[in-house]
């Protein structure tokens, strides 16, 4: 069964960094396609960032120049470093993994606050 693990949230002033990781367990770790997603109160969750067995990433608008995606395949890993953080940012960040299409498998959310 592949479970996802999120850990390195935290409060963090504006303009501060964090970087979250997500273990992965049970997957074919090379081939499997991975993600961020994020969820702040009251609203949707949304795509923040992806990256392909292949190691091709994308990020959303909102985040680029600021968030970088990578994986570790060695460690069976992924990580998002996040950078100039805005108070915007705050929400819970959740990884995600599938072969065919991201969303097969959660992670159980990790929760980043930017304020002051």
């Amino acid at each position: 069964q592949v479970q996802l693990v999120e850990s390195g949230g935290g409060l963090v002033q504006p303009g501060g960094s964090l970087r979250l990781s997500c273990a992965v367990s049970g997957a074919i770790f090379r081939i499997i396609k991975l993600g961020w997603f994020r969820q702040a109160p009251g609203k949707q969750r949304e795509l923040v960032a992806t990256i392909t067995s292949g190691g091709l990433t994308n990020v959303v608008d909102s985040v680029k120049g600021r968030f970088t995606i990578s994986r570790d395949n060695a460690k069976n890993s992924m990580f998002l470093q996040m950078n100039s953080l805005k108070p915007e940012d705050t929400s819970v960040y959740f990884c995600t993994a599938g072969y065919e299409a991201l969303g097969a498998y959660w992670g159980q959310g990790t929760q980043v606050t930017v304020s002051s």
